[in-house]
C-alpha cells in the first residue's frame, strides 16, 4: 500500500493563493543532507588510510563506540524536518561514509528499519576511503539510473607536500591527498541518481567537494572545479529534458557566497533572479542572517547546502515544487559546555557525539488530488 503524507496549508502561499489556501491539502516529502563525520567501521582496510578508526588506532574505535555512533545518527536522520512533516526524510544524502557496509548497519537501526531505506553508494578514489551516498524510502521513490561521476583535478608538480601541512587557519582531518606520480588530487565523486517520486521524475546529485586543507584560497580552485562539474551534470540533464527537476545537495566545503557556488554552479540567492535552467540556493539568505551548519573559531558558515532547479520554483502545485528549507539544529545536537559550547556535538575521546555539522533539509510539496 502506498503511503503519502500531506499537510493542510493555511497561510503557506499568502498572499498568492490566500482565497483558496484553507481548502487545499498538499503531499509533502523531506529531502535531507547530513555529513556523518567519520562513519567508519572497526575493520582496517589495507587500501585506505583508515587505521585511526580501528580498535588499536588513535580513536580506539571499538564496536561499542561504532554502535553508539550508528544509534546517534539514526536518531537524527529519523527526525530531520519533523517540524512540518511527521515522516522521516524520503531522501537522505550523506558523506564521510567508509563503505556500503556501514550504511547497511545504519538503515537497520531501530529508528530507521521500518522506513525500509534503499542505498545507492559507490566507492570513491578518496584515499581516506570516505564516500557519498543516497538513502531513499523504497515505498516512495523508485530509482531508474545512478552513476558516480569523477572529479579530475590536478596539483602543480613539486607542491604535493601541502596536504601534510594544512594552514593554521584551516584545521581539518579531511586533508587533500595528491598522487606523487601524476599529481591528481584524490577526492570524492559526484553521485547522480534519477528516479520517480510518486510518478514524477526527480534528479538528485550528492556532493562532498574538496576540503580546505592547505588554506581556503589555495584550495579554492579545486572546489571551483567541483562547482563547474556540478553545473555540467545539470546542463546535461536539462539538455535531455528542458523540464528536468534537479536537486543538488552536499557538504561543499564552501559557503553559498563562494565562487564555487555562485560562479561555478551559478546559484542565485533570490527566486526572482533565477532564470530558466538556473539554480536557486535558499541557504545564502540564511548565511547572511548568521545561521550556520559548521563553526570554526566562533565563526559560523553554511557548508551544507541543498539547491534546486528553476523547474521546482514554479507556482503550479499540480507537480512537486520546492516549499522551504531549514537547518536541523536541535538542542541535543549542540555541545552544552566547555571550549566548544554552542558548536555541533561531535565525537571526542570522552563522548560519542553526532557530527561536526548540522544537517540541512528542504520540503517538496504538491497539491493533493
Amino acid at each position: 500500500m502506498r503511503i503519502t503524507h500531506w499537510i493542510p496549508i493555511l497561510f503557506l502561499f499568502f498572499p498568492i493563493i490566500k482565497s483558496t489556501a484553507q481548502q487545499k491539502k498538499y503531499v509533502i516529502h523531506t529531502v535531507a543532507f547530513y555529513n556523518f563525520e567519520n562513519l567508519f567501521d572497526t575493520i582496517n582496510d589495507p587500501d585506505t588510510f583508515d587505521e585511526e578508526w580501528t580498535p588499536m588506532g588513535l580513536q580506539r574505535w571499538t564496536y561499542d563506540k561504532y554502535e553508539k555512533k550508528l544509534g546517534n545518527l539514526a536518531r537524527v536522520l529519523s527526525e530531520i524536518g519533523s517540524a512540518e512533516n511527521t515522516d522521516s526524510p524520503t531522501f537522505i544524502g550523506g558523506c564521510e561514509i567508509e563503505n556500503r557496509g556501514v550504511l547497511e548497519d545504519l538503515v537497520k537501526q531501530p529508528k530507521l528499519i521500518e522506513k525500509d531505506f534503499g542505498i545507492i553508494h559507490f566507492d570513491s578514489p578518496d584515499k581516506r576511503g570516505i564516500d557519498v551516498a543516497l538513502l531513499y524510502q523504497k515505498k516512495k521513490f523508485q530509482p531508474t539510473s545512478y552513476s558516480n561521476i569523477p572529479l579530475y583535478i590536478y596539483k602543480e608538480s613539486g607542491n604535493t607536500n601541502e596536504n601534510s601541512k594544512p594552514s593554521s587557519e584551516e584545521k581539518t582531518d579531511d586533508e587533500l591527498q595528491i598522487s606523487t606520480k601524476n599529481y591528481r588530487v584524490y577526492t570524492r565523486d559526484q553521485l547522480l541518481v534519477t528516479g520517480f517520486l510518486d510518478g514524477e521524475e526527480i534528479n538528485i546529485i550528492v556532493n562532498h567537494w574538496p576540503s580546505r586543507s592547505g588554506g581556503e584560497k589555495k584550495s579554492s580552485p579545486f572546489r571551483e572545479a567541483a562547482g563547474a562539474l556540478n553545473r555540467k551534470i545539470i546542463d546535461s540533464l536539462q539538455s535531455i529534458n528542458p523540464n528536468a527537476k534537479v536537486i543538488t545537495l552536499g557538504d561543499l566545503n564552501d559557503g553559498p557566497y563562494n565562487k564555487s557556488v555562485r560562479i561555478g554552479l551559478g546559484a542565485k540567492a533570490k527566486k526572482a533572479d533565477v532564470l530558466p535552467f538556473g539554480i536557486y540556493n535558499p541557504f545564502e539568505e540564511m548565511a547572511k542572517k548568521g545561521f550556520g551548519t559548521i563553526a570554526f573559531r566562533d565563526a559560523w558558515d553554511i557548508f551544507d547546502q541543498i539547491m534546486v532547479s528553476e523547474t521546482l520554483l514554479q507556482t503550479d502545485y499540480s507537480s512537486f515544487r520546492y516549499w522551504k528549507a531549514g537547518i536541523y539544529n536541535k538542542s541535543f545536537l549542540i555541545q552544552n559546555s566547555g571550549q566548544y559550547k554552542g558548536y555541533p556535538l561531535r565525537h571526542s575521546t570522552t563522548e560519542i557525539g553526532f557530527s561536526d555539522h548540522f544537517p540541512v533539509y528542504i520540503y517538496l510539496i504538491k497539491e493533493k488530488k
